[in-house]
């Protein structure tokens, strides 16, 4: 049983989300550097993410396609970097946000080189910005006092504070994980092994030959006649385990592709799904070994 990370993170839900993610954040400060990093890491564990295209053009009312992303999307990250009030596209942004998703829960923040509590209140960078709208719309305005409210609510949320890690590939990480659990079908694996008479019993067994503390490579076989779900309890363990593999692949009925010219699809499906490239090309069976084009 080798292990893959393709997930269908809709599956489950009752909704169509097309995105899993809508990452909201000002681009001046955050696009070309950790709002990348993190969209593609995210990307690369098969997060389905949505961030905007630079080349949109900004102006005073969000774009229809923007609005869209936004309700089609199961969560959101929000980076509140210093220069994030400046904006008035991130705050009509953030408005939209709360319309669709403060009741459901599924708001992440990231205060990124800012005290939450400065956000809350806006204070610091938050409060020039704020003097900025003011001067501009009209002290007073109903839109600014509702962007204020909706930094209020973001900031009160549970979410991550850059300044609290030393390196922010340990906060990338972090909140990665944090996504995939959110958006993993993990119950998946009990609500069928509830409906299979002594399944959870081999589960158990399976995690303990596992041991998952244990810093080694670990082949676990089973065997038995046909038709008593061994298959089955190899797609459970792999459904309860592989969230916490960055590359995982569930490969079955392996002996019925085991011809040389077989061989050859199964090798495009294994590197197509551990390099994320749809049209991995693959001549022959050596070449799926050896070719260094694949690998680099």
């Amino acid at each position: 049983m080798a292990l893959s990370t393709q997930v269908r993170a809709s599956s489950g839900s009752a909704f169509p989300w097309k995105y899993d993610v809508f990452l909201s954040f000002r681009g001046e400060d955050t696009r070309n550097g950790f709002t990348d990093y993190l969209y593609n890491e995210l990307q690369r564990r098969g997060i389905r993410t949505f961030r905007d295209d630079p080349q949109l053009e900004r102006g005073t009312a969000i774009s229809p396609e923007l609005l869209t992303a936004i309700e089609q999307s199961r969560f959101t990250i929000v980076v509140l970097s210093p220069n994030y009030a400046t904006s008035t596209w991130c705050l009509l942004e953030l408005s939209k946000i709360l319309e669709c998703m403060e009741e459901r829960g599924t708001i992440l923040p990231i205060f990124y080189e800012v005290n939450p509590s400065d956000v809350r209140h806006q204070r610091g960078s938050f409060a020039e910005a704020f003097q900025e709208h003011e001067e501009e719309f009209g002290e007073g305005n109903e839109e600014v006092k509702g962007w204020r409210d909706a930094l209020n609510k973001v900031a009160s949320l549970a979410g991550w504070t850059s300044r609290d890690y030393r390196y922010e590939t340990e906060l990338i990480r972090e909140i990665v994980q944090a996504l995939w659990s959110k958006v993993h079908p993990s119950l998946t694996v009990f609500d069928s092994s509830e409906k299979l008479v002594g399944m959870d019993t081999r589960l158990n067994e399976i995690e303990v030959l596992l041991d998952k503390e244990a810093n080694d490579v670990r082949f676990i076989g089973i065997w038995g006649m046909g038709g008593i779900g061994k298959t089955t309890l190899a797609r459970l363990v792999y459904e309860k385990i592989s969230h916490q593999f960055d590359v995982c692949i569930f490969l079955d009925d392996v002996r019925k592709v085991s011809t040389p010219h077989d061989l050859v699809c199964l090798q495009k499906q294994i590197l197509s799904q551990t390099l994320k490239e749809e049209n991995v090309q693959v001549w022959n069976v050596y070449s799926g070994m050896t070719d260094k084009e694949i690998f680099l």
